[in-house]
C-alpha cells in the first residue's frame, strides 16, 4: 500500500507571531520555520503503518517556497521514502494546495492520503476535506486512532461530543488529531540518510492547475492585549460588570 502525506513549511509554534507594519500578512524574514505539528503527525503515523508492514512506500508532498526542501527532508528522516515538491512563491490557499493534491493523487494512485486537520498559521482546515470532493473519495478528519485492514480504515474520530468511531473503504482521506500519535524524535543518522532521498521538484503548470488565489486578505491584525482583572465586592457586584460592562449575560 502507498501512502501520500502532504506537510506544510509554517513559522514555529514556539515563535512569537509578529504582525507586519502594513497590516498585510505575517512577518516571517528571520523568523524559525518548521513542518506544520499536525502534519509531523501524518507523517508519523504513515511510517508506523510502514513499519506495522501494512505500507510499502511513503511520499511526502508539498508546496510552497523552495526552503520548504527543508521541511520535506524532516518528513524523509522521519521515515518517508520520497518526496515531491511543487516550487511557487504565490499565495497558496486551502482549494490550490487541494487541487495540487488531486493532481499529484492522479499520478501517484496512492491507496491512503493522509494530512494534518490543519496547519498553524492560517487555521482553515479546509484542505482534507477540498481534496476528498476533488476526488470523491471516502474522508474521516479529526482522527485520533488509524486502524487498517481488508481493505478498510477504521478511524476514531474527535468530535465535539467525545468519541466517534467509523470505517471507510480505501482508497481514502484521512486528517490526523493532535491525540493520534507522538512523532519521534528525528536522530542524526537518519537525517543523513534522507539527504540521499530523492525529491522531484515541479511547477503548478507542470500538474495543469491553477493557484489563482480566490479570497483576498483585507488586514492582519494582532489581538487586543487582555485587560487586567478586577476583584469585586459581591456576586452581585460581578453580575453587574458581567451583564453592563462585559456583556456577557
Amino acid at each position: 500500500m502507498k501512502i501520500l502525506v502532504a506537510v506544510k513549511r509554517v513559522v514555529d509554534y514556539n515563535v512569537k507571531v509578529r504582525v507586519k507594519t502594513d497590516h498585510s500578512g505575517v512577518d516571517i524574514d528571520n523568523v524559525k520555520m518548521s513542518m506544520n505539528p499536525f502534519d509531523e503527525i501524518a507523517v508519523e503515523e504513515a511510517v508506523r503503518l510502514k513499519e506495522a508492514g501494512i505500507a510499502s512506500e511513503i511520499v511526502v508532498f508539498s508546496a510552497g517556497a523552495p526552503q520548504s526542501q527543508e521541511t520535506l527532508r524532516t518528513a524523509l528522516a522521519i521515515g518517508a521514502d520520497r518526496a515531491i515538491l511543487v516550487e511557487t512563491t504565490a499565495e497558496l490557499q486551502p482549494l490550490a494546495v487541494a487541487k495540487l493534491l488531486q493532481a499529484v493523487y492522479q499520478k501517484e494512485q496512492p491507496q491512503l492520503v493522509l494530512l494534518g486537520k490543519q496547519a498553524i498559521d492560517d487555521d482553515s482546515n479546509q484542505t482534507g476535506q477540498m481534496l476528498a470532493a476533488l476526488l470523491d473519495l471516502p474522508q474521516a478528519t479529526f482522527a485520533s486512532k488509524v486502524t487498517i485492514a481488508e481493505g478498510k480504515a477504521n478511524v476514531t474520530r474527535e468530535v465535539d461530543g467525545g468519541l466517534e468511531t467509523i470505517t471507510i473503504l480505501l482508497p481514502a482521506i484521512i486528517t490526523s488529531d493532535l491525540r493520534l500519535n507522538e512523532p519521534r524524535y528525528v536522530t542524526l543518522p537518519n537525517i543523513m540518510k534522507a539527504k540521499k532521498k530523492a525529491i522531484d521538484i515541479l511547477k503548478p503548470e507542470d500538474l495543469g492547475v491553477d493557484i489563482t488565489p480566490r479570497l483576498k486578505t483585507l488586514r492582519v491584525d494582532e489581538p487586543p492585549k487582555r485587560t487586567a482583572g478586577v476583584m469585586v465586592a459581591d456576586v452581585d457586584a460581578l453580575l453587574d460588570k458581567l451583564k453592563n460592562e462585559a456583556k456577557v449575560i
